[in-house]
């Protein structure tokens, strides 16, 4: 099939892309590529496409599809879209992506070679051709281009040279691809992902949620879309979560399951009324859990697999009409959701661990109950030791602990004497994490960065107010923010012996800061329980006795160059990666290391290696996360270069 009737076909609607594709992922350098190897004639690869009645199939964006029998292409959306991008100078119905990738593409015509628009070096110069406005004019506008090459001083002689080029190029849409057809009634939705799986070896496949997703949208065409518009939401509220975790709780809320294998039994309208409902309870879930406990931005959002246990809670209370939460019943909620999240009851077996609490909701009894004991039966005691706050860098687990005692507590701003309450700053605004005793003086005196990064050697402060103290040591800036503001050091569980403020004694003041941290906590925790202290009685579980979860963010600037990173891999059309990736151990939870960035799954969610991005970390925490099976980047150039042309660029023929 010539490609300018493969155009046409996309323009008609009898051909159009599959709802279970996943958006256009291509860069300039493939687009290049592409048109480059159709000017010189070299292969490009056929086209697999699934031909199926258009009255039920299910396609991608908002073109209505031709009657009868149209053609969904399963190998090919990468080239085909680039084609069209180009040659019709928009992007095609179907488009999900960044349309800057085939914005601008110019031929010279001395080199033959293909680059994108760049002022300085092409205006003026009528050999740069630009490709759209030449498929656009067609054959009868190349008298328009012999002119301008005309027009100019020294080209005249090359003219005729030139027009062969010129059509050479325009003929690129009279090129014949090979196009191979799936079809047949056996071809239902399995059979055919299951295909695109197979001819999509080097490309972006589809994990078990998608497949589950496609299915519901082959019923509901406007799924996928509402519940990313869902996610858009929560994003502009800093919480950022994925498809798979929304779909999740989905499947939480309608099949009281982890795992998608039911999903697709339900119905589009099942599906669709589930969603409203888990939306509403995830929204309830984290109103609360910002309001009370404070932590209301991504970053602090730890144990977020607790959600979808939560929804299915609120949900069950919701079906039997039980009314509003009480005060203390919300309470033992939250509770659990801190309890699970600082153990790590989610960052091991997430899928089994998440069944076992959805089965201990069903049934007679408390169900918050039946959560607490198996918790408690799992880890064992529920209340904090020092050696609990033992941790460093802003990825220990602990880390959101102390952002949540600071905003749940009566801890207080060191520079205006506020308190740092939730409720006083307003739902977006963060605080900065404040090295109580600074970190140039600590490297000068030699200490270890677990140490200088330990997590009682952090406190929150406003931006003011952390500015203000630069690199003063706590002997310096201490008596005179308690001179201003007395209390105010207490309330952020300071000693009180000054003796400890002074760098000899740094290593004493973590020890008996964490005595003062982990005692709040436990007052915390007691709160929430309003006197049924029975989940936090009998002994506590083993605490570290070292320095423990090696790895993590430990500066303000790496955690700009991870989030900038984050935002780069989105702009390919690839999932954010997990900041501060809790590496544990599977069975127990434990934290064995933290990740600065990581993909558990893969790029292409549980299909491809998993990856971890590891700035500035020993040689122990590489070690660890090569052995679990990451692959390890430790800069960002070497990671953009295997995102590039190991993950895009193993879809060149997609």
């Amino acid at each position: 099939m010539k490609l300018s009737t493969v155009l046409d076909h996309i323009d008609s609607g009898h051909m159009a892309l599959p709802e279970f594709q996943r958006g256009y992922v291509w860069n300039r350098d493939q687009v290049r590529g592409l048109f480059d190897s159709l000017y010189r004639r070299h292969p490009v690869g056929g086209l697999l496409v699934w031909a199926t009645e258009s009255m039920t199939a299910t396609h991608r964006g908002d073109g209505a599809l031709a009657a009868g029998v149209v053609k969904l292409l399963l190998d090919g959306q990468q080239r085909m879209t680039s084609l069209y991008g180009v040659v019709r100078g928009k992007p095609p119905k179907f488009f999900d992506g960044n349309a800057l990738v085939f914005t601008g593409l110019r031929f010279h015509l001395d080199v033959q070679s293909f680059e994108f628009y760049q002022s300085v070096k092409m205006k003026g110069d009528p050999r740069w051709i630009d490709v759209t406005e030449l498929m656009d004019k067609g054959t009868a506008g190349l008298g328009e281009f012999v002119t301008r090459l005309t027009a100019q001083p020294g080209l005249a002689p090359k003219v005729g040279e030139y027009v062969g080029r010129l059509s050479r190029l325009l003929s690129i849409t009279d090129v014949d691809l090979h196009v191979e057809e799936v079809t047949g009634p056996d071809k239902s939705l399995d059979v055919v992902v299951d295909i695109f799986n197979r001819v999509n070896s080097g490309g972006t496949k589809l994990s078990k949620g998608d497949l589950a997703l496609a299915k519901i949208c082959a019923e509901w065409p406007e799924g996928r879309e509402a519940m990313k518009a869902k996610l858009r939401e929560w994003a502009k509220s800093d919480f950022h979560f994925n498809l798979d975790w929304l779909l999740r709780s989905v499947n939480t809320v309608l099949t009281g399951e982890a795992k998608f294998q039911h999903l697709h039994e339900k119905s589009a309208t099942e599906v669709q009324d589930a969603l409203a409902r888990a939306t509403r309870h995830i929204d309830t879930s984290l109103n609360l859990i910002g309001g009370r406990l404070g932590l209301d931005h991504d970053r602090v959002f730890f144990g977020r697999f607790g959600v979808p246990v939560m929804a299915r809670y609120l949900d069950q209370r919701q079906q039997a009409k039980l009314g509003p939460m009480s005060e203390k019943e919300r309470d033992k909620l939250l509770f659990w959701f801190v309890q699970a999240a600082m153990w790590g009851r989610f960052s091991g077996s997430t899928e089994s661990f998440i069944d076992q609490d959805l089965a201990a909701l069903e049934g007679e009894g408390d169900g918050l109950d039946k959560l607490l004991e198996q918790l408690r039966l799992w880890h064992g005691g529920l209340r904090a030791e020092p050696g609990h706050f033992t941790g460093w860098s802003q990825g220990a687990r602990f880390y959101p602990v102390l952002y949540l005692l600071t905003r749940m507590g009566e801890a207080r701003d060191w520079g205006t004497g506020l308190p740092l309450k939730a409720n006083l700053l307003g739902k977006m605004s963060r605080l900065e994490v404040h090295h109580i005793f600074p970190k140039a003086q600590l490297y000068k005196h030699k200490h270890p960065r677990p140490e200088v990064n330990a997590l009682a050697n952090f406190c929150f402060l406003t931006k003011d107010t952390n500015l203000d103290i630069t690199d003063r040591l706590p002997e310096e800036y201490f008596p005179q923010v308690e001179a201003a503001h007395p209390g105010t050091l207490a309330s952020q569980w300071i000693p009180a012996d000054e003796k400890l403020w002074k760098m000899e004694h740094f290593r004493d003041f973590l020890e008996v800061r964490k005595v003062l941290l982990s005692a709040e906590l436990n007052r915390r925790m007691e709160e929430l329980l309003h006197g049924d202290n029975r989940w936090l009685a009998g002994p506590a579980s083993a605490a570290p006795t070292a320095i423990s979860g090696g790895g993590g963010i430990t500066s303000e600037a790496e955690e700009t160059e991870i989030q900038a990173l984050n935002d780069w891999v989105e702009s390919q059309g690839l999932p954010r990666g997990v900041v501060s990736y809790d590496f544990a151990d599977l069975q127990s939870g434990e934290q064995r290391a933290v990740f600065d960035l990581a993909w558990p799954s893969g790029l292409q969610v549980e299909l491809s290696q998993p990856v971890a991005v590891l700035f500035d970390e020993d040689a122990a925490t590489i070690r660890l996360a090569s052995e679990a099976g990451f692959r390890c980047f430790t800069e960002t150039n070497a990671f953009q270069g295997y995102v590039q042309k190991e993950v895009l660029g193993g879809a060149a023929h997609a």
